[in-house]
Order: structure tokens, then C-alpha cells, then sequence
């Protein structure tokens, strides 16, 4: 069976060799299940939680019984700060801690599902950062546009290969990540998927099981 290789490009974004991919992450079975649950974490995550509403501790009024206790034929009442009366507080919250848990190995399996699936459809290709010897959003540009795959982008680079993150992140439709952040929600939303050759060592390692 022959390996699994992706096109290494150049700063004009021509092909100029091939790189050889982890069989076991770039080849790995597509689990869609899996993707959906952890893109589901990782959104819900970002959810603020900044919904409020006021409990009968937070509403005003109700500093006295709005009647007396007995002889009235009504039932007995401390507070119109009580969640029945109009204007009350709330009884039951919303919630606003959104979080889901999904274990570690679900997650490194929806990571490798996730490359896998640009690595099947030829959307992922491996960049030689040696041509950005200084920030260039032209060229960056140029690359894109050379290359020809379809937008939104997301480029993958190292933490230290700062020119190439500031060659990319004017270009639109174009996202820049680092392999310690990148997020399977990131991989999923991009129709294509470029890492430095750099970056690329650090993706597998961070997706074996």
C-alpha cells in the first residue's frame, strides 16, 4: 500500500515535493459520531453564560407580609418576593454553565478523524516556511490564490514561525493557529487545512493515541 503523502509548497505556493503523512492519524477511520460530540464541546465552551435573571433574594420589595396571617381566606404569605406573585423572583434558574465532557481518547480520535478527512479529500497541504524571510501579506496572498483549494483557510504553524503568522493573518478568509490550540471545530469549519512542515511533526504527536 503506498503511503500517504501530502504536496510540501513554496512560498509562490507551486508543489515542490511531497511530504510523508502518519498512516495511523492521516489515515485513520473517519468516526463522525465522535467529531460531532467533541465540536460540540469545544462551542459550548466558548458559550459566556452571561443570562441572569433575579432570585427572590434580588427583587425589590417584600420587606414586609402582604397581609396578616389569619382571617383574610387567603393563603398565608411572607414576601411578594415569592416566585408566584407577579414581579417575584425566579424560582427555577436557567443554566448558564454549558459545558460537555468528552474524555481524552474520544477527543485524540476526533482530532485524527478530522485531519484524515482533509488528508482523504486533498484538501491538506504541508508548507515549506523557508520563503518568508520577512512578513508579506502579498505573497501569502499569492500562495493562497495558487494553490487554488477552497476557503475559509487554516494554516497551522509553530509557535516560533511568527512571520509566517503575520504574512497570513491579513489575508481573507483566513484563519492562524498553533498546534496547542487547534481545535477539531477549526479543522471541520475549513475547507482547506495548510501546516508547516514544523508544525506538522507537532500535530502528530499531539494526535497519537
Amino acid at each position: 500500500m503506498a503511503a500517504l503523502t501530502a504536496p510540501v509548497l513554496d512560498a509562490t505556493g507551486k508543489k515542490a515535493k511531497d511530504a510523508t503523512l502518519e498512516e495511523s492519524i492521516f489515515g485513520a477511520e473517519t468516526k463522525p459520531h465522535l467529531v460531532h460530540e467533541t465540536v460540540r464541546a469545544e462551542l459550548n465552551a466558548d458559550r459566556l453564560g452571561t443570562r441572569g435573571v433575579k432570585t427572590r433574594g434580588l427583587v425589590s420589595g417584600g420587606r414586609s407580609k402582604p397581609w396578616r396571617q389569619k382571617g383574610t381566606g387567603r393563603a398565608r404569605a411572607g414576601t411578594i418576593r415569592a416566585p408566584h406573585f407577579e414581579g417575584g423572583g425566579i424560582a427555577f434558574l436557567p443554566r448558564t454553565q454549558f459545558g460537555v465532557k468528552v474524555n481524552r481518547k474520544v477527543a485524540k480520535a476526533a482530532l485524527r478523524a478530522s485531519l484524515a478527512s482533509h488528508a482523504a479529500a486533498g484538501t491538506l497541504g504541508v508548507l515549506d516556511a523557508s520563503g518568508f524571510g520577512e512578513p508579506s501579506t502579498k505573497k501569502a496572498a499569492g500562495l493562497v490564490g495558487e494553490w487554488g483549494n477552497e476557503l475559509p483557510l487554516l494554516v497551522v504553524i509553530a509557535e516560533d514561525q511568527k512571520v509566517v503568522a503575520k504574512s497570513f493573518r491579513n489575508v481573507a478568509n483566513v484563519i492562524v493557529t498553533v498546534p496547542s490550540e487547534l481545535r477539531v471545530s477549526q479543522i471541520v469549519r475549513a475547507r482547506s487545512l495548510l501546516v508547516t512542515e514544523t508544525a506538522l511533526e507537532a500535530v502528530q504527536r499531539r494526535a497519537m493515541a
